[in-house]
């Protein structure tokens, strides 16, 4: 039974145990592993970890490390902060008045990278309500990257197998990372394309899931995704905040921005917008304006994949759509490696802060500052408007790619004339081009474009599609946390006494 009506089953949002051997298997099978699960309200404000962390590596396929899928990582990933990790971004980087907050998602275990968080918050709603079997399901995760390489890392840790759907054309350090995680290459599973090349991806997923051994975990549907950023990252947001707020007493949140990828880290914006009033802004591909402007194309921005609207987008309380080119992305990926873009960041007053964190910034992160900055001139916010966005990854995931811009635009080298050319291009002025606030008409057209792919193509009831313009039905989806947590207490209490 499913809390929510108008929800179908197949998309993990029961709210009670409908399979108890499954539960029960799934139970055995993590006292042989060692395995606890935190709770929703742990991922939030992480307690002291249930597991000994001493000495764990936090890129080891280690149980323990489920205990490091939370914002307040220290920057070595073993320690841990009162306040998550993050960069300023200074005005003299965005070009506008308004502070710019980057929450660092590279401080997650296992990926570097803040997706292994939504990994979990999809999967451990399926375990504790007996959905997921350990010992027999393999577990399908579709991504453009970062997402399948959470989960293939929590396949392991339970001892299961994790299979990779994700597109040819993604950075090699995705598949460098991959091929020491697998130890099948039928596991990884490339697609045709590149990042915008959603759909093909979805088939791969509606041929496999003709195998009952398979369970789709498909982080553009699973509210899980969405709830796990609606209590964890916003919390984080949040705290971040008040960090900024003991020495700036009258800022105040007034943006948060996110890139569309699977929408679910948008998701933290819906409860920041109820507390802070704060609009909510989403980012895409200018080569691939879906939103904007029910365009096409393809692009770089790894990370944000796109053609489609995701089914957990909570389109009808987004406030504004910012499109970034992914020329800028490559480029300032370039000028923020190289010693001469370095050195024109600090000439031109970037500041250690800023400069000790170029590393964190991968190419969707960039993509979130430059938006930040974008949202930051139209909507006229001044020096007491702090806008928050995430830095997904960072810079190691892309060196392969930074290679190919570095050759192919810089003729192999990056020098000080064009880290001026790069800086006059993306940095000297803030425009507001490709950018749109969005109306009631707007907020509809964007939302109905999610109909094509979930309706037609991906077979999703009709009456559940509708339901999601209304903000009473995001808001009921929270009451499954709670329970949820007292699930997953549950579940760990029947792990604790299967291991004696």
């Amino acid at each position: 039974m499913s809390l929510i009506s108008n929800i179908p089953e197949g998309f993990g949002l029961e709210a009670e145990v409908i399979d108890a051997p499954t539960r029960d298997r799934a139970v055995q099978r993590c006292s042989e592993v060692g395995l606890r699960l935190p709770t929703f309200a742990e991922l939030a404000n992480p307690p002291a970890p249930a597991m000994d962390l001493t000495g764990i590596d936090p890129d080891a396929a280690h149980p323990a490390n489920l205990w490091r899928v939370h914002w307040f990582n220290d920057a070595s990933r073993q320690g841990r902060v009162k306040v998550p990790g993050h960069v300023m971004i200074p005005p003299e980087l965005s070009g506008v008045e308004s502070p710019i907050i980057m929450l660092l998602g590279n401080r997650f275990p296992m990926i570097n990278a803040h997706k292994v968080l939504a990994a979990y918050a999809c999967l451990a709603p399926r375990l504790i309500t007996g959905q997921f079997d350990p010992t027999c399901h393999r577990a399908i995760w579709p991504s453009t990257g970062n997402y399948a390489r959470g989960g293939v890392a929590i396949s392991k840790i339970m001892g299961c197998r994790g299979v990779a759907v994700l597109p040819e054309g993604m950075s090699a350090e995705r598949f460098e990372w991959l091929e020491r995680w697998t130890s099948d290459p039928a596991d990884v599973i490339r697609t045709p394309g590149s990042e915008s090349n959603v759909k093909e991806i979805y088939d791969a997923c509606n041929a496999l899931a003709a195998d009952e051994t398979n369970v789709i975990l498909n982080q553009f549907c699973e509210y899980g995704n969405h709830l796990g950023h609606v209590t964890a990252t916003a919390t984080a947001v949040e705290r971040v905040l008040e960090h900024y707020q003991n020495t700036h007493p009258n800022a105040r949140l007034a943006g948060y921005v996110s890139a569309s990828g699977s929408a679910g880290t948008l998701g933290a914006g819906d409860p920041l917008k109820e507390r802070h009033g704060s609009a909510i802004g989403v980012v895409e591909a200018l080569e691939c304006p879906t939103l904007l402007y029910n365009g096409y194309g393809e692009h770089n921005i790894q990370g944000i994949g796109d053609k489609h609207v995701p089914l957990i987008h909570n389109v009808t309380n987004t406030d504004v759509v910012i499109a970034v080119s992914d020329q800028a992305t490559d480029q300032l990926g370039v000028m923020f490696s190289a010693m001469a873009g370095r050195k024109w960041l600090v000439d031109r007053g970037a500041g250690d802060h800023l400069m000790a964190h170029l590393d964190d910034l991968g190419y969707s992160s960039i993509a979130n500052m430059l938006a930040s900055a974008k949202m930051s001139a139209a909507l006229g916010f001044g020096p007491d408007d702090v806008i928050i966005t995430i830095a997904t990854d960072g810079a190691a995931l892309y060196n392969s790619e930074l290679t190919k811009t570095l050759n192919s635009e810089f003729g192999g080298n990056f020098d000080a004339k064009h880290a001026t050319t790069v800086a006059d291009r993306w940095l000297a002025e803030v425009d507001t081009d490709h950018l749109l606030e969005l109306t009631e008409r707007d907020r509809n057209r964007v939302f109905n474009l999610g109909y094509f792919t979930w309706v037609e193509q991906q077979g999703v009831d009709l009456a559940h599609f509708d339901a999601r313009r209304d903000q009473a039905f995001w808001q009921s989806l929270r009451e499954l946390l709670p329970i949820w947590d007292e699930l997953i207490a549950d579940f760990n209490a029947r792990v604790s006494s299967a291991a004696r």
